[in-house]
């Protein structure tokens, strides 16, 4: 999920040199020893994500907590328990350190803060009240706004390449008005997760984007062309599917309280476009939502919506950006401000926690490990799609991110199988971005589910993690899609010779299936002429 701190314009040479210099990290470390050796051998070093996900079965699941204690103390304790195992315990705290001050890990924290703020000072000018009212006057009701929340939640996320950005957007603004409406609150915030995925997925300034085309030697733009008929199908069952639900799970109309029943707070709509246009222009949250909350600010406070300072307000009609309540010892500073940061704190923590854990894995070479147990199963053209959507389903389930997923899995592992079975690079390059943009938006410890539910929290429908993860329908309709077109060889001669051409011109020896396809052979004799394997 993008959230890069670097302007657009620049964005693709940058992120290709980051990212191909990693992807060569990945290869040394497969052909190398691990960094940190554990008692009990490499396997070990996934004992984090074991203790992880058992831990939070526990907390969120059985005991049906939310609470912050429910997702930091089994992260806390995945760390702890490894480091009594670990035969070098300076190694093993110099990993940790290492994992959660990294870049991938302190920029999603970053972004997250401002996030919340933009989100708390949109949420605090009455906007989504103000734009439930002018549904419900519209008669519009659940479940076209429903469809609609996904799909405004979708080109956004396209446009900007943000998927993070785009849920604290949906949640801000779409999540609380579509309560009010009386849509069911999972099915919502699980739309506004869908869209947030399906930017994720086709933007050509996604971080998966770039680096499923880096990692196979290929240019973005035939990318996202050759995998746009994933995404349109996938969204055609997405919206089919939103339009049937509300069938079954709906919510109680909460209406507009009285007092709220204005149209004021539409004026919030004008820097709301303007940050969404910044976003689109520089791609980057933290400038986007920087001025998202000045101007939100701004505009709430010129239109008396809220005040800049209350100092001993008790019972204030309106909020401020800076409450000052309290006497001596118990004297406080809040506001909106300081609620935007504090709602962002559990998943921020929680970040930094699980980048602990996934530096050891990595360290310890339990994803090298793994990777490899699933690439011996790999036989013909079918297998091997089933084998890179296996890698990419369990790296991106255990770390709770994609972008790592399929750098680690894309040049090492996925590149070879493909040049293998004459399976096209284009085609690799979407199986795995398609499917790393399912369970890190559908399980309930990923960050990106976490930050969702973050912002119902102190809303009238807060939500569990488990509320929203059955409605990631397009998570879900995704990996249906992918596996169908698995099944049926969709796309395994996608833009080869376009491939090749490229190829060619960067000087890379040609593989032999791929020179036997283009000259009219089957793939099924061009690798069993070259291989002797049929698939």
């Amino acid at each position: 999920m993008s959230d890069d701190g670097v302007d657009r314009a620049r964005r693709h040479e940058v992120e290709e040199g980051r990212l191909v210099g990693a992807a060569s990290g990945f290869d040394e470390r497969a052909r190398s020893g691990p960094e940190l050796e554990f008692y009990g051998g490499e396997w070990v070093s996934f004992l984090p994500v074991v203790i992880f996900l058992g831990m939070i079965v526990v907390t969120t699941l059985w005991w049906s907590s939310i609470s912050d204690g429910a997702l930091w103390v089994p992260a806390f304790v995945a760390i702890l328990v490894p480091f009594f195992l670990a035969r070098d315990k300076s190694r093993f705290a110099d990993v940790v350190v290492r994992g959660m001050a990294s870049r991938e890990a302190i920029i999603p924290v970053v972004a997250w803060i401002f996030a919340g703020v933009f989100s708390r000072v949109l949420r605090d000018t009455g906007l989504a009240d103000a734009l439930a009212r002018v549904a419900t006057s519209m008669h519009v009701g659940p479940t076209i706004f429903l469809v609609v929340t996904f799909v405004v939640s979708a080109l956004f996320a396209t446009a900007s390449g943000t998927g993070f950005g785009t849920i604290a957007t949906g949640m801000a603004v779409l999540y609380p008005a579509g309560v009010l409406l009386g849509v069911h609150p999972g099915l919502l915030a699980g739309s506004v997760i869908s869209g947030a995925a399906f930017g994720d997925n086709l933007a050509p300034v996604s971080d998966t984007t770039i680096v499923s085309a880096t990692t196979q030697g290929v240019d973005v733009p035939g990318v996202v062309r050759s995998r746009f008929k994933y995404a349109m199908a996938a969204s055609a069952l997405t919206i089919a599917a939103l339009l049937v639900l509300p069938l079954w799970f709906h919510g109680a109309a909460q209406g507009v309280a009285e007092g709220q029943q204005n149209l004021v707070p539409l004026v919030s709509l004008l820097p709301v476009a303007v940050t969404i246009w910044v976003a689109l222009r520089s791609g980057d949250i933290v400038i986007a939502t920087s001025w998202g909350i000045v101007l939100t600010a701004m505009t709430a406070i010129a239109v008396g919506l809220m005040d800049v300072v209350q100092i001993d307000v008790p019972d204030a009609a309106r909020p401020a950006l800076l409450t000052v309540p309290g006497e001596g010892l118990d004297r406080e500073v809040g506001g909106v401000i300081y609620t935007g940061i504090d709602s962002m704190l559990q998943v921020a923590v929680l970040a930094l926690l699980l980048f602990g854990s996934i530096a050891v894995m990595r360290a310890g070479r339990g994803d090298v490990r793994l990777l490899n147990a699933l690439e011996s199963v790999a036989r013909g053209p079918r297998s091997a799609e089933f084998t890179i959507a296996a890698m990419i389903t369990a790296l991106s389930a255990v770390m709770g991110l994609n972008a790592p997923a399929i750098l680690a899995t894309g040049a090492s592992f996925a590149k070879p199988l493909g040049q293998r079975f004459g399976i096209s690079p284009y085609r690799i390059a979407n199986l795995m971005d398609a499917i790393s943009c399912t369970l890190v938006y559908s399980l309930p410890w990923t960050p990106a589910v976490i930050f969702t539910i973050s912002f119902a929290r102190d809303t009238s429908a807060p939500l569990a993690a488990t509320d929203a993860t059955p409605f990631v329908v397009y998570a879900y309709a995704m990996m249906a899609v992918m596996i169908a077109s698995i099944l049926l060889g969709v796309g395994r001669g996608d833009n080869i010779a376009h491939a090749v051409a490229a190829m060619e011109e960067r000087g890379e020896p040609v593989p032999e299936v791929y020179r036997r396809i283009l000259a009219g052979a089957s793939r099924r004799d061009a690798v069993t002429a070259v291989h002797g394997d049929r698939g």
